[in-house]
């Protein structure tokens, strides 16, 4: 099953959309929005099934389907925390601020409480007051999980995992130094974060989800350039039962509660930090690898972060090449 919430007020108008993200049909007799759906999702779930069921066989009403018309699947959320679950990808950014990465990281997941209260549609612009932050993408795999008690283990996590989605966690790379110094986390250094058009049950992966993983590459590309095709399953230190259950640590989740994955990242096999796809490698989700590679390899970096006018496109295929969650696909606007 496949859903997205048109822009309409500040939740936004919940559609089923099709498998082959042609097609919406109307699910306000279920609830009118995502996050009233995720309140009761044992009620919604069976009700949004027929919906989808019936728009698959043809049997419902239904209108084409627009991503540009598209606010977040959960356009605001009771809670957004962000993990790093690729220590490639920690190791890499620390070095680039002369930071080593404590032992510790890869045994307890790192994780940051991220903005709720209004993220941006697949299409929205990315609004920055200056190029000089240094604003960088970060394509990642997040969940959405349905009431997760304090103290839940991940094999009791796991299967109150209810949907998936796509992130870019802006980052504005520039102002984070001097405000991690300060020794209380992220706040202005992080952007609104964007998701992809749609958000999906566990099943529409098939078997790319083993209960843990999603063993699919992330696509990213920069002015219709590829960038990056890490495969979200592989150097995954923490698993998503994982990072739900390190969330519930001292506190529970409610229901529509996301948790993302970090920026996703692949080491070379033969133990490198990864390369370019122009160089046959699976290239990055974000600048601030490219430019730490480059720094290792040629004394400075020399790919600039994100300007006004780029264009920045995050998508996940099946295996037969088809869109699962359709693309994050926005340009950097001044704002």
């Amino acid at each position: 099953m496949k859903l997205a919430s048109l822009k309409s007020g500040r939740d936004g108008r919940l559609v089923v959309v099709s498998r082959d993200l042609t097609r919406a049909a109307d699910a306000s007799a279920v609830a009118p929005t995502l996050r009233e759906a995720m309140d009761d999702w044992a009620a919604a779930e069976p009700r949004l099934q027929e919906i989808a069921d019936s728009l698959e066989a043809g049997r419902i009403a239904h209108v084409p389907f627009d991503p540009k018309k598209c606010a977040a699947p959960m356009p605001r959320s009771f809670g957004w925390a962000d993990g790093s679950a690729y220590v490639n990808h920690v190791a890499l950014v620390r070095k680039s601020r002369g930071a080593e990465v404590p032992p510790t990281f890869w045994t307890d997941p790192l994780m940051y409480r991220g903005a709720s209260d209004e993220f941006i549609g697949p299409c929205d612009p990315i609004r920055a007051a200056d190029t000089a932050w240094g604003i960088d993408l970060e394509a990642e795999v997040a969940v959405v999980v349905t009431d997760v008690p304090q103290g839940a283990t991940p094999e009791q996590a796991a299967p109150l995992i209810r949907l998936f989605m796509l992130v870019n966690d802006i980052s504005l790379r520039n102002l984070i130094p001097n405000e991690l110094a300060k020794g209380f986390g992220f706040l202005q250094s992080k952007g609104q974060t964007a998701f992809s058009p749609v958000a999906v049950t566990p099943d529409e992966l098939g078997t790319a989800f083993d209960g843990k993983k999603v063993h699919l590459p992330l696509l990213s590309q920069i002015n219709g350039k590829p960038f990056g095709r890490p495969n979200a399953g592989v150097d995954m230190t923490f698993d998503f039962p994982t990072l739900v259950a390190h969330a519930v640590k001292t506190r529970p989740l409610k229901g529509g509660a996301i948790i993302g994955s970090g920026t996703v990242s692949n080491r070379d096999a033969d133990g490198g930090p990864g390369k370019p796809v122009p160089d046959g490698g699976v290239g990055y989700s974000c600048l601030a690898e490219i430019r730490t590679v480059e720094t290792i390899l040629h004394g400075a970096p020399k790919t600039p972060y994100l300007n006004f006018g780029d264009r920045v496109r995050i998508e996940m295929n099946d295996a037969k090449g088809a869109s699962i969650f359709g693309a994050i696909d926005h340009e950097v606007v001044r704002a």
